[in-house]
């Protein structure tokens, strides 16, 4: 498909044509867990990411056992292949396929196109939630090489580690905080991470949700400076969503290695004490 590095993406096609097939679990993550009730794909699974795939104490992800009762107690076991796909073009969906992957589970992949694609199609929906065996899923060890901490960020500073922003314009230059309606998920402080470089997310797909060639989203990142020579580069946004986005299509589409996604993004970095941050406002 589009001549991109990995097997990753399906399309809607190919979805209508596995509905009945056992051997995939279909999920839908969306920004707003609200349009899952309201119509899904028959058989998906819903997942709120807040309340299922966050630790409802600490912001941090589920243990590795947490992780693995949950998707067992869902029907999903390490034999099947997990189909994602989302609202706001897939953000959510892309999160947590690099959430799958953090801890071992790579037959992972994600539908070419949001929901609204779906929806937008004229597919079969439904509103029934589905209700699986419960299985067992084994979740490794957490694979940190594709994952940053704040300890790695700061220690990219003034390095030749490439860190790329993929929030708005306005956030990145210190203009808001947050985007309007995303109020509880800012930081005490505006602005972005010293030397990063702004490539809005969405750059990266076309107007209907799906993404962009493999040599458009080449260009985009080359041309900004992202993609040099093999540097490391360090993806963030403010909650790691919207940067699990870019590290999908840096990562797995384009087939860069050395691409990690900082999920403690800027309502970490922005409340710390003691780090730096730049302003163009």
């Amino acid at each position: 498909m589009a001549d991109y590095a990995k097997d990753v993406l399906v399309s809607t096609d190919w979805v209508a044509e596995h509905l009945n097939d056992d051997g995939i679990r279909i999920v839908e993550v969306d920004e707003n867990p609200a349009l899952y009730a309201e119509a899904h794909i028959p058989g998906a699974i819903g997942f709120d990411w807040k309340h299922d795939l966050q630790d409802q104490v600490k912001r941090d992800f589920l243990s590795p056992a947490e992780f693995g009762a949950l998707m067992g107690s869902r029907g999903i076991s390490n034999d099947h292949t997990v189909v994602l796909y989302g609202d706001r073009n897939n953000w959510f969906a892309a999160y947590t396929y690099w959430y799958f992957l953090y801890y071992g589970h790579d037959k992972a992949k994600v539908i070419n196109g949001p929901r609204e694609k779906w929806i937008g199609e004229d597919r079969e929906a439904t509103d029934e939630v589905p209700s699986y065996p419960e299985t067992t899923f084994t979740a490794t060890e957490p694979n940190e090489a594709i994952r940053a901490r704040r300890d790695e960020v700061a220690g990219a500073l003034g390095a030749s580690t490439k860190l790329v922003d993929v929030r708005s314009p306005q956030e990145y230059s210190g203009e808001l905080i947050a985007m309007a309606g995303y109020e509880q998920e800012g930081a005490q402080r505006a602005g972005h991470i010293p030397g990063a470089i702004s490539v809005p997310w969405a750059q990266a797909v076309n107007d209907n949700g799906t993404f962009k060639s493999a040599d458009e989203l080449r260009d985009l990142y080359s041309s900004k400076g992202v993609i040099e020579d093999s540097k490391p580069v360090i993806a963030y946004c403010r909650i790691g969503e919207r940067s699990a986005h870019t590290w999908f299509v840096l990562h797995e589409l384009l087939g860069l290695d050395n691409v990690v996604n900082y999920d403690g993004s800027w309502t970490e970095w922005g409340n710390l004490v003691n780090v730096p941050i730049e302003k163009d406002v």
